[in-house]
């Protein structure tokens, strides 16, 4: 790609969820940008959460109601505008004997109630386990339950899905592209790229995040980014351990909490441990993690869970922020979630730090609100692209989605309703133009139309970025069609199933 001999007016170092939220607002008041990562867009962290928009409800123990009001607040929203890639979600978590009493568990469930702004997401109740579907997957002991409600999202396209946006907008994507190093000269930033390419801008935001403090160092030549402390979140996909829409929130004798999430139809996906590392690089998922996961899970079910019903395993790790005198360093459930935007005196920079998925989006008007403050916010109303669907007036995206899903597969009745609804829900809007252009050839289970889309419109070079990012084909497509995958990226097709999303990190900015 040719790139621009004219500066940027912001140049952004890192493209996970909180840079893509970035840049698409950013593009959207008007600015000119360019998005970096080292990696894929959505490579690290954002491709390896546990897939829910939410307030945390754990977090009420902590006394951080502002976090979970403003968290509150965008599960609403995300739900509104990215419809195909998100939905509400039931949760189930039961009383057990000797840990948080029901009456902590009551009131907790009607202050997260209290505090959300409620659209389209019930309220908590009480619920009887021995008459309630939910019962089923648990052992007899748990009788009591309270069921609450927040949102499940695809964590990797609601990457992709602000990168489409910003670049539609006029944004510059490169992934794949790392900084070797930015340095300010004559008023602007000038990044010296890996390949010998440079670009210059009149701002730099690095939303690294892990290695956001490297990049503040090692790149930009700063000392002044805040320590971050590194947590890796293990998880693990597993057979279907209920059959039902409800997931499971789990209390542990060791205070922690686990969830059990239905999974990609077939699976269950169970997380997360918690546990500091060095590096990013460092983080894996370990067998002692993998038991410790199956031990909590199999401490509420009917029918354990055995290491040989675990088809995968991923790692993620947060970016918390360390505040020193008020963190324990050995606990990471105590550190904050919430995000902080450090800017650099005099330079036109600044390091973000910390944050969720969630919040990704009031992160973006946060810095907005810094950099261009007279700009006018846009993106709470804005449907995603894959969002962007024919709506009736006051009508909420997710009802919106359902009708058009609906439509959509009458209209193209030749196909499998189950594939119409699968290519809906990965790309949304965009699916009905490649239905009705026909899919080609089929690789078995995924077409080459499909994979021509990702390469063209989502930045996808690798059998990976398709496999485990841009969808999770990698637990459904067997050795064979994963392979067919693999030739038709030029790749040689090794045991491509062994390719881990959020295993192996790039370091983002950083050859």
């Amino acid at each position: 790609m040719n790139l621009p001999s004219q500066p940027f007016d912001l140049a952004i170092i890192g493209a996970g969820i909180n840079g893509a939220g970035i840049a698409r607002d950013a593009a959207g008041r008007g600015l000119s940008v360019a998005i970096l990562d080292a990696s894929d867009v959505g490579g690290a962290t954002s491709s390896a959460s546990t897939k829910l928009i939410h307030g945390g409800l754990r977090y009420l123990e902590y006394y951080a109601f502002g976090l979970v009001r403003k968290a509150l607040a965008e599960r609403e929203v995300l739900l509104d505008i990215a419809p195909h890639i998100t939905w509400p979600q039931p949760f189930v978590l039961p009383h057990a004997e000797g840990m948080r009493p029901v009456w902590m568990l009551r009131l907790g469930t009607s202050l997260y109630d209290h505090l959300a702004r409620r659209e389209v997401v019930p309220g908590s109740a009480r619920i009887d386990l021995r008459s309630e579907r939910a019962g089923r997957a648990l052992d007899t002991r748990y009788r009591t339950a309270f069921q609450y409600w927040d949102g499940w999202v695809d964590d990797a396209r609601l990457v992709v899905e602000n990168l489409k946006d910003a670049a539609a907008r006029g944004a510059t994507v490169l992934p794949r592209t790392p900084v070797a190093r930015a340095q300010r000269v004559d008023g602007l930033w000038q990044l010296s790229l890996a390949d010998g390419r440079s670009i210059a801008a009149r701002r730099l935001i690095n939303a690294a995040g892990p290695w956001a403090e490297d990049v503040a160092r090692q790149v930009m030549g700063l000392n002044d980014a805040p320590p971050l402390r590194l947590v890796q979140g293990s998880h693990i996909v597993t057979r279907r351990v209920h059959m039902g829409r409800d997931a499971f929130m789990l209390q542990q004798p060791d205070g922690r909490i686990i969830f059990i999430i239905p999974y990609e139809q077939d699976y269950s996906l169970i997380g997360t441990t918690e546990g500091d590392v060095q590096r990013p690089e460092d983080a894996k998922v370990s067998d002692a993690e993998v038991e410790y996961l199956l031990s909590a899970a199999n401490r509420y079910l009917a029918r354990p869970l055995t290491p040989d019903d675990v088809v995968h395993r991923f790692v993620g790790v947060r970016p918390l922020i360390l505040e020193s005198g008020k963190d324990d360093p050995g606990n990471a459930r105590e550190t904050t979630r919430d995000y902080r935007l450090v800017e650099h005196p005099g330079l036109d920079a600044m390091t973000i730090v910390g944050g969720k998925i969630t919040t990704y989006r009031v992160l973006a008007e946060d810095v907005m609100a810094r950099i261009a403050p007279k700009s006018k916010r846009w993106t709470g109303k804005a449907p995603l692209p894959g969002g962007a669907i024919d709506r009736a007036k006051g009508e909420h995206g997710q009802a919106a989605f359902k009708r058009w899903l609906e439509q959509l597969q009458a209209r193209e009745a030749n196909y499998d309703p189950k594939l119409v609804k699968r290519l809906a829900m990965t790309i949304g809007a965009p699916a009905a133009n490649l239905l009705a252009g026909g899919l080609g050839r089929n690789l078995g289970g995924v077409f080459e139309a499909e994979l021509d889309y990702f390469k063209t419109h989502e930045w996808a070079q690798s059998s990976a970025d398709v496999l485990w990012r841009r969808t999770k084909l990698g637990l459904h497509l067997d050795a064979t069609a994963q392979a067919e995958v693999a030739r038709w990226f030029g790749e040689t097709p090794a045991d491509v199933r062994e390719i881990p999303a959020g295993h192996r990190f790039a370091r983002p900015g950083i050859d």
